[in-house]
């Protein structure tokens, strides 16, 4: 479903179901790709618990400079 919706198109999330619930996990972008990726499986499946393990990973360059020992 994540995968072949074009306005997710989301290939990086894995979904686990354990007892009577569902497990999301992977790295996106962003929080708003998160929340969509959620509100999307939570509208699929009204019933079902979701537990989400989604990481949000930077896309942008660094901001400041890391200094190493």
């Amino acid at each position: 479903m994540l995968t072949e919706d074009p306005d997710v198109a989301e290939q990086g999330i894995t979904v686990v179901r354990r007892e009577r619930a569902l497990v999301l996990s992977g790295e996106v972008e962003s929080p708003h790709r998160r929340e969509e990726i959620l509100r999307r499986v939570a509208e699929r499946f009204p019933d079902v618990p979701i537990t989400s393990d989604i990481g949000v990973i930077r896309t942008q360059a660094p901001t400041q400079v890391e200094e190493l020992p």
